[in-house]
């Protein structure tokens, strides 16, 4: 396995089990509009290595897991990190700029990071399938990534939990524009992709825009 995937993995499993039994520990590396605001940056980059619950943990691993070896496969090492690490700030960004004023609001988890990965390996090998253990049959993977970010937007309409969801959006954002970045040549080669992983992106602003979220 990559090294620096191992590297992520294993912060993410070393931070996220230090907050499930350190509350206070928790409380000060989370997402937390409030405190944010009034200077502790840290938590933007922090809050991406905490988790809800073991099962959040291990869906986001799992995802990276799955979808890692294509990115760096096809761009190297040092851009896998730079997406990943890329698509964790774009998440942290859009969340602030979603709920600025909203002194409350608190979040944690790498869903944005690991959005930017699932859709920069899908930019770059649009034809994937993937196998999920409770459907029997192979599901086109730029399905999943959209499906991935529609529930995003059914939970952030919700508000049942602190997991990030407008951060999977910002990460989808950072992962689709620094690998477009990188590799141009796909709006030549996969330009139909492109427009369709754009669109529950421009949905999410349409929303926000008409004030349904």
């Amino acid at each position: 396995m990559n090294a620096i995937l191992i590297v992520i993995i294993v912060l993410n499993i070393i931070v996220s089990f230090k907050g499930f039994e350190d509350i206070a520990f928790f409380r000060k590396y989370e997402f937390h509009i409030g405190s944010i605001r009034a200077g502790e940056q840290i938590r933007m980059i922090s809050s991406a290595f905490l988790h809800a619950d073991i099962g959040h943990l291990a869906f986001n691993m799992l995802t990276l897991y799955f979808f890692a070896p294509v990115v760096y496969s096809y761009l190297g090492d040092f851009s896998f990190g730079l997406i990943y690490l890329g698509s964790l700030v774009f998440g942290s960004l859009l969340t602030l700029y979603f709920h600025a004023n909203d002194y409350s609001y608190r979040a944690i988890g790498a869903s944005g990071a690991v959005t930017g990965i699932l859709y920069s390996a899908i930019l770059l090998r649009p034809d994937m399938d993937l196998y999920l253990f409770f459907i029997p049959i192979p599901i086109p993977a730029y399905i999943f990534g959209i499906g991935y970010l529609l529930y995003s937007i059914y939970g952030m309409k919700a508000k049942r939990d602190n997991i990030g969801h407008t951060a999977h959006f910002g990460g989808a954002i950072g992962g689709y524009l620094i690998t477009l970045v990188k590799e141009p040549h796909l709006f030549t080669d996969n330009l139909g992709m492109v427009i369709l992983l754009a669109i529950p992106i421009v949905l999410l602003f349409v929303l926000a825009k008409l004030g349904k979220l």
